[in-house]
Order: C-alpha cells, then structure tokens, then sequence
C-alpha cells in the first residue's frame, strides 16, 4: 500500500508547488488517479490470493448463493488480470481490508460507468456505483455408457445422456443480499433446480451466518452435498443416493447456515420440490448437517461430519418404491429395486464422514441407515449403504475439497493445457454396498470403481469410469443374482 499513499502525496505535492496544478482537478483527471489507485490495489489483492491459493483449492459448489467479486480494471483501459478467492469468497462477507478495496474499486468502476470481468469462462457485470453485480451461469455434461456381462441381454445397454445442461444467473444487490436460479434441460424438459435468495452477514471475526429461501439443494452427506460438476465418479455412492428423503435432492423452504473457521453446521426445513399439485399437503423435512477439520494445514485436512434428517409423508406422496443406481446412471435396467411398496407414513435418516487428504492423496468413508415407517404395524423398510472411496493427482495439484462447505469444488489446476501445462490428472477408485432390508422383496448390491479424471482447467474434464457391479435383486424383471461391467466416460464444462 506504501506505493498507492506515495501516488496520491506526490500529486498533492505538485498541487502546492505550481499554481497550475493548484486548480481544481478535472473529472479525467480524478478518474486516471482512481484507475491508477484500483491498479495497484488489484496488483497488490493478486499477489496476497496466490499465496492463498498454493494453500487452499478453488471451489464453486453447486448451491454457491452468489458470483465471486474480482478485483480488476474497469472497461476502457489496460486490463487487470483477474483474481478470484480460494473458495466460495461470496459466502464470507467482506471484513474492513476488503471493504477498503472495494470502495476504491466501486470508484472506478463509476468513473468510467460500470465493468464487465472474465471468470471461468463467463462475464462478470457490476454496476457503476458497485452495488449490482450479476453473472450468468451455465453446466453442460455429457455422458456415454455401456454395459456388459449380465446374464439378462435386456441390461447389457449402450447409452448416451446429459448428466446436466443448465443454464441460470446468480448475482448480489449491496453487500448482503445474493440470489441464484437454474433451470436444467438434461431430460429435454424445463426442470426448476436452485432458485433461491439469501441474505449473509458476519456475527464477529471467523463466525459467519447466511439463510436462504426457495428450492434449495440439500446439504447431506458428503457427496450428497458435491454438486454434479464436481463428484470425482460419474455418480455419487450409494450413501448420497439411497440415504435420502423420498423427495430426493430439492425441496422448496429455508436453510440457514453457520460458518467458522474449521467447519460449519446447517439446518433445512422443507416441503416438497417444485410441482404443480396443490390438491394435497406437502411433505416435510427437516435436514441438518455439521463438518469439522480438527486438523487443516497448507497440505493436509481431516474432515468429520454427521447429518441426519426425519420426513413426514402425507397420503397420496408415501410410496417408498426405490430403485438405485449401483454400475452407472445411464443404464435403466441397471439398479438395485424394491419392487412397488405403498404405504409409507415418513422416513428418518442418518450418517456419518470421515475422510480428509495429505497432499495430492484424499480418502473419504461415508456410511448411512434409512429407516422407512410403513402403515398398519409392519415393521420397518431399512436401507443401509456404506462406501470407501479415495483419488491421486498425479500431476501434484491438491484435491478440490472446500473447508467452508465441507464437499468438493472445482479443482484448482496449476498448470491449464490452454496455458501449455498438462492440466491435472488424477486416478481413483472406489467401493460401495446397498442393502434394502426388512420388507418382502429384499434386495442388494455392490460395485468396485477405477476411474481417471483429466481437468483440461479449473472447469473443463474429461472422466473414464470402470464399473464391476454385483445385484440380487428379489422383485422386477432382473431378479436373482447378476453381475457385470460397466464402461462410461463423461466431457464437462461448468461457467
């Protein structure tokens, strides 16, 4: 900052030393003093980020309420290099040092009446008093799968599918008011996904809180809680999948969420998706999730977390019919199945994490118990799913896990291919059990995962997944049991 006081002594020492200088200061004169200021500032926000970053990884989680605020030079002059936060930087509201810059920034951006930034791939617009920022958003990922070895010919498929195509906008009004929409077309229908608003603020140094309204996405284990652009396998385990309320990933209702320095802790209290049925009541659930790094260094993180939930089902929504994906997402005849089992009077669910990295090298366990209520006295239908999973980066990068959130990001590659670098490359494997218990037709299932993952950049992939997967199946037109393979690859790019 030494730089940026010398700037402005020195044109006030001119002013007093030559009459001529001593007039008034043009309009142009003050914008090129303020655009020189919001310069070195940016120059000076840059270098602090780095080292920030060669200590954390990038994240932009799937529910991230608001676009990332980089520093930058306004439009019409020499462009800044932008600088974006370690992880998702608009869920931390901005302390005295920050606000300092943006103030700044905010002045320039006036003067030269608004600015357009570049960030993963997409613009970034604020306005001219820095008040309005707004960002488009966008996800495209595409999958092909084929499958073989099963004994029924009707499961040995090749497909092709969206895993996701959305397109949606994010943006912030002032310092504490966010909002976010998407709309998913992967099924080639309009599907409402994030649509929300939220207000954040800080309670005191390294405690944060933010509460958002509308369809929200839930946090809920730990893949459960990664968004689709940023799992390290084509699907999430079995724990996220089969461990979940009957209205799966969305409901539309509040979740306020408490931020601090080695973890943070949420509370969802929801009714259904977004529909168009209001001829019954919804269902509710109450969702709650906590995550702590009792160990988190430059290099090394260990992740504890415990989630739970209890759902009430009302008549007309209390079918408990399950069918879960155990060797790959696109194959419909692949699945682990209840057969059909009505009567369902509400659902309680529970599971905990454990897992963390060591550089290049992560491991997550995740493990879950669903315990369905059915009517009439019969006993309980209960779902248990466990799965051990773990990645490599062979090419050095740190794995893409975001502390504030406790999932995973998108990872921050080194060395981009657009950049002449190798990008990051990374091996992985994973193994996962299902079980469904204690109702007619039983059934289970397991698979055994290798798969590499190449990040061109911090937003593009491509992913190869090699499945071996095991079902018993006691209801359907697959029963019995059954094994085989499953090749699937993926290309994704998130905006």
């Amino acid at each position: 900052m030494t730089r940026l006081f010398s700037t402005g002594a020195a044109v006030i020492a001119l002013a007093a030393a030559t009459p001529a200088l001593a007039q008034a200061p043009t309009r142009d004169e003050l914008a090129d003093l303020v655009r020189a200021q919001a310069a070195e500032i940016a120059s000076l926000r840059q270098r602090v980020d780095r080292l920030e970053a060669e200590r954390t990884v990038a994240a932009a989680p799937e529910q991230a309420p608001a676009p990332v605020l980089a520093a930058g030079e306004p439009a019409k002059t020499t462009p800044v290099p932008i600088v974006t936060q370690p992880y998702a930087a608009q869920l931390l509201p901005p302390g005295p040092a920050e606000r300092d810059v943006e103030r700044i920034r905010a002045a320039a951006v006036a003067a030269a009446g608004g600015s357009t930034e570049w960030g993963q791939g997409l613009p970034v617009f604020h306005s001219a008093d820095g008040m309005f920022s707004f960002k488009p958003r966008g996800r495209i990922i595409t999958d092909v799968s084929t499958s073989f070895g099963s004994d029924y010919e009707g499961r040995n498929l090749t497909t092709t599918g969206m895993r996701a195509l959305r397109m949606g906008l994010e943006g912030t009004v002032g310092t504490h008011f966010f909002y976010q929409f998407e709309s998913d077309f992967s099924e080639n229908e309009v599907d409402v996904v994030t649509a929300f608003m939220g207000w954040r603020n800080r309670i005191s140094p390294g405690l944060d809180y933010d509460v958002r309204i509308g369809h929200l996405f839930n946090d809920r284990s730990f893949e459960g809680s990664t968004g689709s652009d940023s799992t390290p396998f084509l699907e999430r385990t079995v724990v996220a999948t089969a461990i979940i309320p009957q209205r799966a990933f969305y409901g539309l209702g509040i979740m306020p969420r408490l931020f601090w320095k080695t973890g943070h802790a949420s509370l969802t209290v929801t009714g259904d998706r977004i529909d168009g049925d209001q001829s019954t009541s919804d269902n509710r659930t109450v969702l709650g999730r906590a995550h702590w790094n009792p160990i988190k260094s430059d290099r090394q993180v260990l992740h504890l977390g415990i989630w739970g939930f209890d759902e009430a089902l009302n008549p007309g929504k209390n079918t408990l019919t399950r069918n879960t994906v155990i060797g790959g997402r696109f194959n419909g005849a692949l699945r682990v199945s209840t057969g059909t089992l009505l009567g369902g009077t509400g659902t309680t669910g529970y599971g905990v994490e454990l897992g963390g990295y060591s550089g290049p090298i992560w491991v997550m366990a995740e493990a879950g118990e669903r315990h369905a209520r059915l009517d009439n006295g019969r006993p309980d239908f209960v779902t248990k799913a466990w799965s051990m999973s773990g990645g490599w980066f062979i090419t050095g990068d740190l794995p893409p896990y975001n502390p504030r959130l406790g999932s995973f990001g998108q990872p921050k590659v080194k060395r981009s291919i657009f950049e002449g670098g190798p990008g990051a490359i990374e091996v992985t494997a994973r193994y996962e059990n299902l079980e469904f218990d204690d109702i007619v037709t039983p059934a289970d299932g397991w698979a055994a995962t290798l798969g590499v993952n190449w990040y061109l950049n911090s937003f593009t992939r491509f992913q190869v997944n090699a499945i071996h997967w095991n079902t018993d199946n006691a209801a359907g037109p697959y029963t019995g049991k059954d094994d085989g393979e499953t090749l699937s690859a993926r290309v994704g790019v998130t905006f």
